[in-house]
């Protein structure tokens, strides 16, 4: 493979990886552990099919899931502790933002795991995940910074949403929308204090 081919091919997995991450930010927020941990799971199985296509690899379905659960195994546990989501009003939101976090996290990790053993001119049949463990974990830690990044903006996003959506409402309707929005944990309270004030000063 040329220089040029596999910078092309990188930056085609760069992408494939960060959309993956994204989606499976959003998987961390279905309000049940089990269920989103599943889903999670069913998103980060395409990311690798997807891999596999661009660095013209043969994917095995059953492989593939058997790769995810050796390497990404901590995240039951860490789910099954962020069980909190289950108390109605309490933690939900809170347990949410943890769990797109590691979820975002874990797949950033598979997706450089799988895209750098590609890169070397690994396949399936050559996939070592007992060896490839570490790398995982060092991974899973750059990408919660990243996914915590990418919460930061996407909360800023609908915060200013939020914002120029007021403008045309009523005072009432503005605020119990600006609860709405604090319950569901897409502003901070800080941006709701500031949004609640300027609601209240007309």
């Amino acid at each position: 493979m040329d220089i040029e081919e596999k910078t092309r091919k990188s930056v085609k997995a760069n992408g494939i990886i960060k959309n993956h991450m994204i989606w499976s930010m959003g998987a961390g927020f279905i309000p049940v552990p089990v269920v989103d941990f599943f889903a999670v799971s069913a998103i980060q199985l395409d990311m690798i099919r997807q891999l596999c296509g661009v660095y013209e690899i043969d994917f095995k379905e059953t492989q593939g899931k058997a790769f995810i659960t050796a390497l990404t195994g901590g995240m039951v546990a860490q789910i099954g502790a962020r069980a909190v989501k289950f108390v109605p009003g309490i933690g939900s939101v809170l347990g949410g933002v943890t769990l797109a976090v590691l979820s975002g996290a874990s797949t950033y990790a598979l997706g450089e795991v799988f895209k750098t053993h590609f890169e070397t001119g690994g396949t399936f049949l050559d996939f070592d995940p007992s060896r490839l463990k570490n790398f995982y974990d060092e991974q899973f830690e750059k990408g919660k910074d990243l996914a915590k990044k990418v919460k930061e903006e996407q909360d800023k996003e609908e915060s200013s949403s939020a914002t120029t959506d007021y403008d045309s409402e009523d005072p009432i309707s503005k605020l119990k929308e600006l609860n709405q929005l604090k319950s569901d944990g897409a502003i901070t309270q800080g941006e709701y204090d500031i949004l609640k004030k300027k609601i209240i000063e007309g």
